[in-house]
C-alpha cells in the first residue's frame, strides 16, 4: 500500500485533466468525461488527447501528452486495451500524478490480463504515479465538477452535491447507489469506482474523502479487502468525525466468491472474518443496496443515535400489532409512554382509541386534521421515546397529507427525534418525502433500517479496550509446524489460560505414578509434535482408573506410534475433567485482518451444527461475553434451564480474551491455536482446557519434519 495524499488529492481536485482517447461523441467512453467536465461546471483545464482530431466537443485537442501546455494532474485513459500500457508509459514519462484506466481486459480476464496489469502497475509505482483501475468507471466529485467518469446515470438522474460519499470497486454498483440516493432526495458529493484495484483501493479513497468535512456519510462496496489497516484507519477517522460508514461486502457464498473473482479479479476474504472486522471498527454491513440506502436516509438524520426505544403511531390497529411484532423481531423495545403523554393523547383522540404504545389513531384523521400533529408531538416529547414509526396503510382521498407532512416535519425538528413514515400508496408518501422525511414502502423496511442505524451508532461509540502492553511470545525451538500437546498447554498456561492438570511421562512406571498423584480417573495420550491429531490414530485413552489400565494404554500408545514410524516422545497423563458443557476456542492469524479468535459450542456435533462467534483482538472479557450472549444459539442455556445452575460464562470470556492476547503476543510466531474441548463448569467454578494444539509460523523455505495429520476439529475458523 502506498498512500500518497498529494496524488490522490490531485485525482479528486485536479487543476487540469487530460482525456487520452477522447471522442467527439459524448455517448462513447472516451467522450463522456469531456462532456461531463464541461456539463458539471469543472473550472480547470480540459485537454482532450487524440492524434486523429483537432477539436473534440468544442475543445482544442492534442496529438499526445507531450504536446500539452502543462503536465495534467489527472489523466483519463480511454483507449483500446492493447494501447493502454503505452498510454500508461506516456503518463508516467510526462510526470502525471494520477491516472484512471477506464479500459477493461486485464486482471479480471485471467492470467495473461493479470500479467499485463501487474506490469502496468509496477511501471506506475516506479514513477510515483497513482493508478485507479484498470476496468474502472472512474471518479466523480460533484463539489467541483471534476467528473472523470463515464456512467450514464449522471445524465439520467441529475446530480446534486450533498453529504454522501460513495466509494466502490464496482462502477455499476456505485452508479446504482448514486441513483437510489438521488431518487430518495439525498445529495451525493463523491462517486468513486476503483475497478480492479491494481494500485489505489477503496480503503485509500475512503480515507482520502474524509478530509472533506462536508462528508457526513460514507458508503462502501467491496468484493475483496487487501489493506485492512488502511480501512481500519478510515473507520477510526470516520468515528472521530462522527461520520457513519456503511459497507456492502459481496461474495458471501461460494458462487458469490467465484463471481467476484471474475468481476474485478478481487482478493476474496472469509465472510465471517469480514463481519468481525466490521464489528471491531464500527462499520455497518448492509445486505444489499436497498438496505444501505434505507440505513443512509436515517443516519443522515441528527436524531438517530444509539437509543432504540421505539414508538409506533398508526391509523390501523392491525398495523400497530404487526409493527409491535417487527419491533420484537429486531430487538427494538417499545417505549413505555409516561402518564402525561397518554393524557395528552387521550385529549386528542376519541375515548375508544388506544393511548398506550402503539398508538392507534383509528379514524380520527378523517374528521380532525389537528389530531395527527397533536399526537405525534406528545409522543415525540416523551423522554422515553428515541424513535418513531408512523404507519399509514390507509391514506388517500380525505386525508390532509400535506398538513400531516408539515406537522411531522415540525415535530422532528422540535424534538430532535427521527421519524420513519410508511404508507401503502406511493402518492401518500410523496408529501413527506418532499419535506425531507424518511419514507419507506413497508413497516419492515422502516424497523429494519432503525435497527441497523442504531446498532451502527452504538458501534461507533464503542472503542477497543485499553490493554496493557503485551510482550512478544516466544515458542520452543522445533522443526515441526505444530507444538506437542504438552508444549501447547505450557504456552497457554503462561498466557493465563487455565489448563488441565497433566504430566508428560516417558515410561509406564512414570505414567502409573502420575495417575496415583491425580487420585482419580485420567486420560492418557501420545505426546508428539508430529502427531497433532491423536484421536484419529487411536492414541487417546479415556477414563483410566487402575494401574493395569494405565500400563496397558501406555504400551499400546508406544506400540502404535512405533507402527507409524515416529519417534517416541512419551505420553501425556491428564486428569479426567467433567463439567456442564464442552466449548471450543480457536484462533488463527489471518493474512489480511491479523489475529482472529473463535468461540464455539463444542461436542461431537461441532462440524454438523456449527455455532460460533468471531472476534478480532484486542477485546476484553466483557466484549467476549456480549458476543457469546448475542451470537451463539446455545446462549439461552447459559443461565441454566429446568433447575440447572448457570454456566461459568464469565470464565469462558476471560479465557477467550487471554487467547486473543496470546495471539497478539505471538503474531510473529503463531499461525493458529486450537483449544478443544474447553470444559465449562457451573458459575463460579471456572473452565479448563483439556486439549490444545498450537501451530507455529515456519520460516519461508525452512525444512519441516513430516507430520502425521488428519483434519482438526477446529483447524479452520468458520467462515
Amino acid at each position: 500500500m502506498r498512500f500518497d495524499n498529494d496524488a490522490l488529492h490531485a485525482a479528486l481536485h485536479p487543476r487540469s485533466v487530460a482525456v487520452v482517447g477522447a471522442s467527439d461523441n459524448p455517448d462513447k467512453v472516451g467522450g463522456r468525461p469531456v462532456d461531463y467536465l464541461k456539463r458539471f461546471g469543472y473550472r480547470g483545464n480540459i485537454y482532450p488527447v487524440n492524434p486523429k482530431r483537432e477539436i473534440v466537443q468544442g475543445v482544442r485537442c492534442y496529438p499526445d501528452l507531450r504536446a500539452l501546455p502543462e503536465v495534467p494532474d489527472l489523466a483519463i485513459i480511454a483507449v483500446a486495451g492493447e494501447q493502454v500500457p503505452a498510454a500508461v508509459q506516456d503518463c508516467a514519462s510526462c510526470g502525471v500524478r494520477s491516472v484512471i484506466v477506464l479500459s477493461s481486459g486485464f486482471g479480471e480476464t485471467g492470467e495473461a490480463g493479470r500479467a499485463q496489469q501487474e506490469a502496468m502497475t509496477a511501471l506506475a509505482r516506479k514513477s510515483g504515479m497513482r493508478l485507479i483501475g484498470p476496468n474502472a468507471q472512474g471518479l466523480a466529485n460533484f463539489s467541483n465538477g471534476a467528473v472523470a467518469n463515464f456512467s450514464t446515470m449522471f445524465t439520467q438522474v441529475p446530480p446534486q452535491d450533498g453529504p454522501v460519499a460513495i466509494v466502490s470497486q464496482s462502477g455499476a454498483t456505485s452508479a446504482a447507489l448514486y441513483t437510489r440516493l438521488r431518487e430518495a432526495g439525498v445529495g451525493v458529493r463523491y462517486v468513486l469506482a476503483t475497478g480492479n484495484e491494481s494500485d489505489v483501493t477503496v480503503s485509500e479513497l475512503a480515507l482520502r474523502v474524509l478530509d472533506d468535512r462536508e462528508v457526513r456519510l460514507l458508503i462502501l462496496y467491496v468484493e475483496g479487502i487487501r489493506d485492512a489497516d488502511v480501512l481500519a484507519e478510515a473507520a477510526r477517522q470516520a468515528g472521530a468525525q462522527d461520520v457513519p460508514v456503511i459497507a456492502i461486502k459481496a461474495g458471501r457464498g461460494v458462487q458469490g466468491l467465484a463471481a467476484a473473482a471474475s468481476h474485478t479479479g478481487a482478493l476474496v476474504n472469509e465472510d465471517g472474518v469480514v463481519d468481525a472486522f466490521f464489528n471491531r471498527h464500527g462499520i455497518a454491513r448492509a445486505a444489499d443496496l436497498p438496505a444501505a440506502v434505507d440505513m443512509a436516509r436515517l443516519l443522515l438524520k441528527p436524531g438517530v443515535g444509539p437509543g432504540r426505544r421505539l414508538a409506533i403511531v398508526s391509523n390501523s390497529g392491525s398495523s400497530c400489532v404487526m409493527c409491535a411484532d417487527l419491533a420484537e423481531e429486531f430487538g427494538l423495545p417499545l417505549a413505555g409512554l409516561a402518564a402525561d403523554t397518554r393524557q395528552r393523547i387521550a385529549q386528542s383522540l376519541s375515548s375508544y382509541a388506544a393511548c398506550a404504545n402503539p398508538v392507534d389513531l383509528t379514524s380520527s384523521l378523517l374528521g380532525n386534521a389537528d389530531v395527527f400533529g397533536q399526537v405525534l408531538r406528545a409522543v415525540g416529547d416523551d423522554p422515553e421515546v428515541d424513535l418513531c414509526v408512523v404507519s399509514l396503510p390507509v391514506a388517500g382521498a380525505g386525508y390532509a397529507l400535506d398538513r400531516m407532512a408539515e406537522d411531522a416535519l415540525r415535530v422532528e425538528a422540535a424534538t430532535g427525534k427521527a421519524l420513519a413514515v410508511t404508507a401503502t400508496l406511493e402518492s401518500a408518501l410523496e408529501p413527506f418525502r418532499q419535506r425531507g422525511l424518511a419514507t419507506f414502502a413497508t413497516e419492515r423496511q422502516a424497523v429494519a433500517a432503525f435497527d441497523a442505524a442504531t446498532r451502527l451508532r452504538a458501534g461507533m461509540r464503542r472503542r477497543p479496550p485499553r490493554l496493557e502492553a503485551i510482550a512478544t511470545l516466544a515458542l520452543p525451538a522445533g522443526a515441526s509446524a505444530f507444538l506437542s500437546e504438552a508444549d501447547s498447554l505450557a504456552i497457554l498456561s503462561k498466557c493465563g489460560v487455565p489448563v488441565v492438570e497433566h504430566e508428560v511421562c516417558e515410561t509406564a512406571d512414570a505414567a502409573v505414578q502420575a495417575w496415583r498423584r491425580m487420585n482419580g480417573p485420567v486420560v492418557l495420550k501420545a505426546c508428539s509434535a508430529l502427531l497433532p491429531h491423536k484421536s484419529e490414530h487411536g492414541l487417546v485413552h479415556l477414563g483410566l482408573d487402575g494401574e493395569a489400565e494405565v500400563r496397558a494404554a501406555f504400551e499400546k500408545c508406544r506400540g502404535d506410534v512405533a507402527g507409524l514410524g515416529l519417534p517416541w516422545d512419551g505420553a501425556v497423563v491428564a486428569r479426567m475433567e467433567k463439567g456442564r458443557r464442552e466449548f471450543a476456542v480457536g484462533a488463527k492469524l489471518d493474512p489480511i485482518f491479523g489475529p482472529v479468535v473463535m468461540i464455539s459450542d463444542g461436542g461431537k456435533y461441532i462440524e454438523a451444527l456449527p455455532d460460533f462467534v468471531l472476534l478480532l483482538p484486542p477485546f476484553d472479557a466483557h466484549e467476549a461475553r456480549e458476543a457469546m450472549l448475542g451470537g451463539l444459539r446455545v446462549a439461552p442455556l447459559f443461565a441454566g434451564v429446568r433447575g440447572e445452575l448457570a454456566m461459568d460464562i464469565d470464565a469462558l470470556a476471560d479465557l477467550a480474551a487471554a487467547v486473543g492476547r496470546a495471539m497478539m503476543a505471538g503474531a510473529r510466531s503463531i499461525v493458529s491455536m486450537d483449544l478443544n474441548p474447553v470444559i465449562v463448569r457451573s458459575a463460579g467454578q471456572g473452565v479448563v482446557v483439556v486439549d490444545a494444539l498450537i501451530e507455529r509460523r515456519m520460516a519461508p523455505g525452512a525444512p519441516a519434519a513430516t507430520v502425521c495429520r488428519n483434519e482438526s476439529k477446529t483447524e479452520e475458523l468458520r467462515c
